[in-house]
């Protein structure tokens, strides 16, 4: 009788020993989290969230069961967080105080210029020509274009060597033809002419040739008064697209009336037309291609800035015909909200859930990081549909809360001069900053913006030299209870100034954050302006 074999005994799997959670790893894992975002937040411009966000990593640390200098690893840890943290601070405030002048984008005139040096006219190939030809004879255009050797030549430039070029320009373009094309219509100027920007800057409007002509219409500072656009300190309209859309197109309509003459009015809008009528006048021809047939009457630039253009409208009016992607047109879309008065544009930023980078666009007339001091109902532009937040947040915000503008009353006996050497800051600014002559009175009593500060509440005042090394666990600890009786103990009051943090104040007086919560019953590290904070500070360190 065949025997069954014993079924074998089910295998037991041992239970894998639980890993032991390492509580101060968990701690620092954490702070190293809020760490991270704060400096996302920082990146975008929104600085109280990130504030909140430094503070809360501070505060795991600081909440830890026996405090945040018991455990070693804690308080080494702690220590590079609040350094780390100050450097934060230290660097926002030499990038970002409020008054350093956004940077420029070269010109692309001065860029095409140089290539057009260099790539003589040259006829164009057959190709290119019947291309052009078939062309113009679909496509309808409100400006001559004539087909000839100089324009041809411009389009295979466009075609090869300067391709990447044109098709930046197309693509960024693309959001601002609608708003030129509606003013230029509106003004009875050849829409033809709304892609002259391609040339003069690929439609950058913070754009900044080297003859100091600015924006996407390239206005140099003189002109661009004669049109309204406004210039000072905080803002230069000549980079706002729109405003210097209309100051363009209302220039075109003065050329014209003098020239009776398009290719004539867009060889005066680079040269001049004082420039232009001379060398029509020692030429004796009123036609700008007899003109420009030598180099004997008009600069190298002016006479090839016609044709450039002309490609540059052949193209970007049928850009598959020659080989470039088609532009999506999308206009730029935004809300307009009144400031009455400065306003930080991180603040903006931060309220309309936007990046700095965002507003920065939107606004690029605005020379600074700020709206301007004394500009009655400035209008700040905004992601579209968020302009009813930053209006509420506005009505509901307190002056300090907009900006940290920092004011300078005037005393007896003080000038200009005397005021800006006190204060370390350039007489010309501050005369600017104020919208004053260098040479102007001061009275006394008068307050003048002093354009140097920090200008959000997380920029604390940077310490003047490294974060103090934290001293040994016994000082602090003498520290925390010392009392006013203490021989070598000082107690002294710190009144919280705007801008401070609880970390610029504690390297200000080389004590520890825990040590101003200790003293001052703090539950967490938040701090009010006007807050009066209680330290204490030994004798002989407070001597030096």
């Amino acid at each position: 009788m065949p025997t069954t074999a014993a079924p074998a005994a089910a295998a037991v799997v041992a239970p894998t020993p639980a890993v032991p959670v390492d509580p101060t790893a968990t701690l620092i894992a954490e702070a190293d989290r809020l760490f991270s975002l704060g400096e996302t937040e920082l990146s975008l411009g929104h600085l109280e969230q990130a504030r909140v966000a430094f503070d809360k990593a501070v505060d795991v640390l600081l909440d830890a069961p026996q405090g945040a200098r018991v455990d070693p690893r804690l308080r080494a840890h702690f220590d590079r967080l609040v350094d780390r943290i100050a450097a934060h601070e230290t660097l926002a405030l030499q990038k970002g105080d409020g008054f350093t002048e956004k940077p420029s984008e070269p010109a692309a005139i001065d860029q095409l210029l140089e290539v057009a040096t260099f790539a003589p006219t040259a006829p164009a190939g057959r190709a290119v020509e019947q291309t052009v030809q078939f062309d113009l004879a679909q496509t309808s255009h409100d400006i001559p274009i004539p087909l000839n050797d100089r324009v041809l030549h411009y389009v295979e430039l466009f075609q090869g060597r300067l391709r990447e070029f044109l098709a930046g320009g197309l693509q960024r373009g693309g959001k601002y033809l609608p708003m030129v094309q509606s003013v230029f219509r509106a003004e009875g100027v050849p829409l033809d002419l709304a892609y002259v920007p391609l040339i003069e800057s690929a439609f950058k409007p913070t754009a900044l040739s080297r003859a100091s002509a600015r924006g996407m219409w390239q206005f140099m500072r003189g002109t661009a008064g004669d049109f309204g656009l406004k210039q000072d300190w905080y803002i230069d309209e000549r980079a706002d697209p729109e405003k210097a859309t209309r100051a363009a197109a209302r220039y075109f309509k003065q050329l014209y009336g003098m020239f009776s003459d398009w290719h004539l009015a867009m060889a005066s809008y680079n040269g001049g037309p004082g420039r232009v009528q001379r060398a029509m006048k020692a030429a004796r021809v009123e036609d700008f291609w007899e003109l420009t047939a030598n180099d004997r009457y008009l600069p190298r630039e002016t006479r090839e800035y016609v044709p450039m253009i002309l490609a540059a409208v052949i193209i970007a009016k049928n850009p598959t015909q020659y080989g470039f992607e088609p532009t999506p047109i999308e206009g730029l879309a935004y809300d307009k909200v009144q400031v009455g008065n400065a306003v930080d544009l991180r603040r903006v930023a931060e309220w309309t859930g936007a990046s700095i980078d965002e507003i920065q666009a939107l606004n690029p007339e605005l020379r600074r990081w700020t709206t301007p001091l004394r500009f009655a109902n400035y209008e700040v532009k905004v992601p579209a549909g968020t302009g009813p937040i930053l209006s509420t947040k506005l009505a509901a915000a307190g002056p300090s809360e907009l900006s940290a503008l920092k004011f300078h009353t005037v005393r007896r006996r003080e000038s200009l001069a005397s005021i800006a050497r006190t204060l370390g800051v350039s007489r010309s600014d501050l005369a600017e900053a104020n919208g004053i002559s260098q040479r102007a009175s001061v009275r006394a009593g008068q307050k003048l913006l002093i354009p140097r500060a920090p200008s959000a509440p997380l920029l604390a005042s940077a310490p003047r030299t490294a974060p103090p090394t934290r001293q040994a666990e016994s000082v602090v600890a003498s520290r925390a209870t010392a009392t006013s009786y203490d021989d070598d103990v000082r107690v002294t009051t710190h009144r919280v100034k705007r801008g401070e943090t609880l970390y610029g104040i504690a390297n200000a007086y080389d004590v520890s954050v825990a040590d101003l919560r200790t003293w001052n019953r703090m539950k967490d590290t938040r701090l009010d302006v006007g807050d009066r904070l209680t330290i204490r500070v030994a004798r002989s360190r407070s001597a030096q």
